[in-house]
């Protein structure tokens, strides 16, 4: 390829009007596309600019309005379709807006790629590209909304716990993109997003033991153990990933089970209902509940088969 002079006003003109059009795709218009003609014009813009001349002024010029245009389109579309948003609208829209950003950056970095190629590796303490495209939405988009976006999908799943319908291809796709924009650096923020469910699993579980105590018989509470399990189970295959599910169902044990053994024991004597069959029929079904294996606390089998002991000593 022959060089070619494109003066710095001239090149950074062309490459505006690349980033115009791309933008137009976080506007709402994902469709939009570029002819192999445009790409090369674009691709070859970049090149000429950087290669002509072996100063490295041009090309750290071009590096900053890659992450310039980036910036401006955050702060001039993303932010504004966000901001004023709530609850499941805010995650749908945040679904959207993070496939169109990914596509035009997609764009950029393509008629950006000779930076990568070849600038970028020779400056180590740049960052890529793409790395650019994660950390600018990770910081000006994602940080600042993450507690929003973790209290509409807490909110989603308390209301399937509650009998409602919600839309489960929705909550998958917001707890996929907590893993793809998760730092590079290690601050994973689907485990974030976990730590804070697992606790509200806990104290929604234990608030609903102390009343099922009060109001249910042993025989019935038990019966709603091994219903809950199983719907978290489903509920948590749907859209949480298989960690999870399994510690899900080590926490609902503990709250539902380990916790309030004793209790438990207390009312069966309580009751005296002689029903001993029954009720260990109802225990022979949750002692087949598949749990986490590895864990350092008592099996479901151990535990249950303990209750069952003590059931029969008591008779």
């Amino acid at each position: 390829m022959i060089l070619k002079y494109i003066p710095l006003d001239e090149g950074m003109v062309i490459m505006d009007e690349a980033i115009m059009k791309a933008k137009k795709i976080i506007e709402g218009y994902p469709e939009t596309k570029f002819s192999g003609e445009e790409y090369q014009r674009f691709y070859e813009c970049v090149y000429f600019m950087c290669t002509y001349h072996s100063s490295n002024e041009k090309t750290m010029q071009l590096y900053e309005k890659f992450r310039n245009s980036l910036e401006e389109g955050i702060f001039s579309t993303v932010l504004p379709n966000l901001i004023n948003k709530q609850g499941e609208n805010l995650l749908r829209e945040f679904v959207v807006i993070w496939s169109n950003y990914k596509l035009m950056a997609r764009w950029l970095c393509r008629f950006f790629e000779y930076l990568d190629r070849f600038f970028i590796p020779q400056h180590i303490e740049l960052e890529s590209l793409n790395g650019i495209s994660f950390s600018c939405f990770r910081e000006m988009v994602f940080k600042k909304l993450y507690c929003r976006f973790i209290e509409a999908a807490l909110t989603l799943i308390n209301q399937e716990r509650e009998g409602l319908q919600i839309d489960c291809e929705l909550l998958k796709n917001v707890l996929d993109i907590f893993v793809e924009i998760s730092d590079y650096r290690g601050v994973n923020y689907y485990e974030d997003f976990e730590q804070i469910l697992l606790t509200e699993i806990s104290g929604y579980y234990s608030r609903v033991a102390s009343e099922w105590l009060l109001h249910d018989s042993s025989a019935e509470y038990v019966q709603k153990v091994f219903w809950c399990l199983n719907r978290e189970k489903q509920r948590a295959h749907q859209y949480l990933h298989l960690d999870t599910e399994a510690k899900i169902v080590q926490v609902i044990r503990y709250n539902l089970l380990d916790q309030i053994a004793n209790k438990l024991m207390e009312k069966k004597q309580a009751e005296n209902s002689g029903l001993m069959t029954d009720y260990q029929e109802i225990l022979s079904k949750c002692a087949g509940m598949s749990l986490q294996e590895g864990s350092s606390s008592t099996s479901p089998e151990e535990w249950l088969s303990k209750l069952m002991a003590s059931s029969a000593h008591i008779c």
